[in-house]
């Protein structure tokens, strides 16, 4: 697909936090900070008292994060609620430095400074470097992917030991198990950033956390709301600290990640109702697009096409700059899009890939080809339990006029749904399939 080079300089994904962060009452406005802010506080402060200390920082944001809720929700939002978080965390993390100094051996390295001298920054730049310290550091080869995974959602992005476990469809005792042997293994080794090879050996680990993290922020699995833009904004915020990262070699997925990050935000006004219902692509109203986003993202997908490096993110970013190009859902190109997924299923045949790909399938070979290909799939995988599958094959009885089984897969897909927010959508979509007696 030929792509017009567009590429915009200015910050939007920062503009539209902040219009977004306007129509916040306190407990959002609270909320709002404890995930942009918590996994910048978590780093900064790692870096004065160690990563053998991880948990004690983790204490010291959430001491900080509790003293806001009370603080502001008794005098009011504090004209800087940015600057008044970094500053109650620096005065307890100094008075933590103070009470333990005898235990924390790395203070014997500051050339006999007093503890009062010690400098806590939270300039852009240091933040950056120690989000990216504390990224790598848990993608150590000793920890194993899921863990590594679990502690990034964990010390970065504030993620809760319950929403981690539904991110990874395991329990919370699992999780909280990965998270306990994560940090033992933190406490007993450090990383040094200078080593090059070692950061960009484990750079797709990252980008694979991000992407769920990104995902979580897409479709919340938490809370009934159709999006969560706080964690979409602060994936992006992470993927744009490695591409501005002097020592990550290839940027090519990183680029790629960061365009279907825009590419699929752009969307998201048009995704909710005036009922806060799902309302699905194909009835979405595009003049609700924001115009700004898919520009950027159409940028970023051409630098990570310049690089020749095909993976997953990037056919997912071309997947959606398919989407998002088109003048109207009729008129998208549905074979460029399927030749698109089977080279996406050449790098990852997973069987939710196989279910996205038969909804293309049905534009270009009829709802018929996609029923035997679902048939088929569910044969041989487990898919069967998601209940996007039976949504999925429930449209595709519907166009066949074969309504009794459209009824009953529907009927099933309600029954698998474990969101509220998903119920409703379904419950929709069976109210105009039952016949009015």
């Amino acid at each position: 697909m030929q792509i017009n080079h567009i590429c915009g300089a200015y910050n939007v994904a920062s503009n539209y936090e902040m219009n977004k962060r306007n129509k916040k009452n306190s407990r959002e406005l609270t909320e709002h900070f404890f995930r942009n802010e918590y996994g910048k506080i978590v780093a900064v402060i790692t870096k004065h008292i160690g990563n053998h200390n991880i948990n004690a920082a983790e204490d010291i944001v959430q001491e900080t994060l509790l003293k806001a809720v009370e603080y502001w929700q008794h005098n009011g939002i504090p004209e800087n609620p940015t600057a008044w978080l970094y500053t109650t965390a620096k005065n307890k993390t100094l008075n933590h430095l103070k009470k333990n100094k005898i235990h924390l051996d790395y203070l014997l390295k500051i050339e006999n400074h007093a503890i009062e001298n010690i400098e806590i920054e939270f300039s852009d730049e240091i933040i950056n470097d120690e989000q990216l310290r504390i990224m790598f550091c848990c993608c150590q080869p000793n920890i194993s992917e899921d863990t590594q995974v679990s502690l990034i959602l964990k010390f970065l992005c504030g993620f809760s030991i319950t929403e981690i476990s539904n991110a990874f469809l395991t329990s919370s005792e699992t999780i909280n198990k990965r998270l306990v042997r994560g940090r033992k293994e933190l406490r007993q080794n450090s990383l040094n950033l200078k080593s090059i090879e070692f950061v960009n050996n484990n750079l797709d680990t990252l980008l694979k956390t991000i992407y769920l993290l990104f995902n979580e922020g897409y479709s919340p699995t938490q809370k009934e709301q159709i999006t969560n833009n706080d964690l979409c904004l602060e994936a992006i915020r992470l993927t744009t600290i490695l591409t501005n990262s002097s020592i990550i070699e290839n940027k090519s997925n990183a680029y790629a990640l960061l365009a279907l990050m825009y590419l699929n935000i752009a969307r998201f006004d048009a995704r909710v109702d005036l009922d806060n219902s799902i309302v699905e692509l194909e009835k979405q109203d595009r003049k609700l697009w924001n115009q700004e986003f898919i520009n950027q993202g159409i940028c970023f997908l051409n630098i990570a096409v310049e690089n020749s490096k095909t993976s997953k993110y990037l056919i997912l970013a071309t997947i959606s700059a398919n989407y998002c190009i088109a003048k109207s859902y009729a008129e998208t190109n549905w074979k460029e899009i399927l030749e698109l997924y089977d080279k996406l299923i050449q790098i990852e045949n997973s069987p939710l890939i196989q279910l996205n790909k038969s909804v293309v399938l049905s534009k270009v070979s009829g709802s018929k080809k996609a029923i035997d290909e679902l048939l088929i799939l569910e044969q041989i995988s487990e898919i069967g339990k998601n209940h996007l599958f039976h949504s999925t094959i429930s449209e595709f009885y519907k166009n066949e006029n074969r309504i009794d089984k459209a009824i009953n897969s529907i009927k099933t897909a309600i029954k698998l749904s474990k969101n509220k927010r998903d119920i409703h959508l379904l419950e929709k979509k069976l109210n105009l399939l039952v016949p009015i007696s």
